[in-house]
């Protein structure tokens, strides 16, 4: 490859993507998106290797050795960060640009990271210009890789898991274990800090709305026929919810030891692994020319067990509150 003139164009590529993706809905360029979509990037190179977590730990030490500074070691602030479904979509924006970027360098992922990194401390010095301090940015940055790391391995382990362990035993079926990760994302968003806010019988809890998302396009990405058929099949609104307790009671601690040896202690975080592992094993068992359950089938049951469970637990609060 000619370096010398792939690195300018390289540069003005990202550029260009970076500018489109990160637009708000105020029509300026939001600088948190576009950190996370940076994020998103060194996230899917680090995946190329053997030990993600290793390369993502050394391409946020070059980029600290680039900027002359260590990420800042304070606390972080209550919402220094947005919201854990945000991360993720934001992440995975920037994965496909990662991946849409690398394919003109396959065979120099070092070339390739080298020069990302020195784009990456421009973006950064000119934010410092704004008023941000290199240090919270290069803290930030490095909270957003090992979060979309985090989730990016989870889904895998979790799927795996239930996969190997569940589906392959005969314990569980195919839509147990459709159902049982899909549950237990729900479960976990009513224990994070904004659950269970009052709702009516027909509203939607905007958090639950973002989970469901994070859960649909995981399967879409992976494969799953993209459509409108979710709730096809769905219980009507006057019909009492039923959470699949059995399930969540078997995967839940199974979960929680998982989260705990990755040191994944929010429930938001652990809701959103939850709920990609639950779109990849709709991938698994829906995608592709000839599904082992057909999509109108596996679609509507995981949509069902993450609304029925998180609906159900904010009821039961609800009425021992009152």
């Amino acid at each position: 490859m000619d370096f010398l003139n792939a690195a300018p164009i390289l540069a003005k590529t990202l550029y260009a993507q970076l500018l489109r993706l990160s637009v708000a809905s105020s029509r300026e360029n939001d600088a948190m998106k576009m950190l996370l979509l940076l994020s998103g990037i060194i996230v899917e190179t680090s995946l190329v290797f053997d030990n993600p977590d290793q390369a993502a730990q050394a391409s946020l030490e070059k980029l600290g050795a680039l900027l002359q500074t260590r990420p800042n070691g304070g606390k972080l602030g209550y919402k220094a960060l947005p919201p854990s479904t945000m991360i993720d979509q934001e992440i995975e924006k920037g994965r496909a640009l990662g991946r849409q970027l690398f394919e003109d360098w396959m065979d120099c992922t070092f070339e390739f990271q080298h020069h990302f990194l020195k784009i990456t401390h421009d973006i950064m010095l000119t934010w410092e210009q704004e008023g941000h301090r290199r240090a919270d940015m290069l803290r930030l940055m490095s909270e957003c890789v090992y979060r979309g790391l985090a989730y990016e391995i989870s889904a895998q382990e979790l799927c795996d898991f239930v996969v190997e362990r569940k589906a392959s035993t005969i314990q569980w079926s195919l839509n147990d274990s459709i159902a049982a990760l899909s549950a237990v994302a729900g479960h976990k968003l009513t224990q994070s800090s904004n659950a269970c806010q009052i709702f009516g019988q027909t509203e939607f809890i905007e958090d639950l709305d973002q989970l469901v998302c994070i859960m649909t396009q995981e399967a879409v990405r992976l494969g799953v026929p993209a459509g409108s058929d979710w709730r096809f099949g769905l219980a009507a609104n006057d019909v009492p919810v039923t959470a699949p307790y059995e399930l969540i009671d078997i995967l839940s601690p199974i979960c929680d030891s998982f989260f705990a040896s990755i040191n994944m202690d929010s429930a938001e975080d652990q809701a959103v692994a939850c709920a990609k592992a639950a779109g990849r094993m709709l991938a698994v068992t829906s995608g592709g020319e000839m599904p082992e359950i057909e999509p109108a089938i596996a679609k509507p049951l995981a949509l069902a067990a993450i609304t029925d469970t998180y609906k159900s637990v904010c009821m039961t609060r609800r009425q021992a509150a009152e």
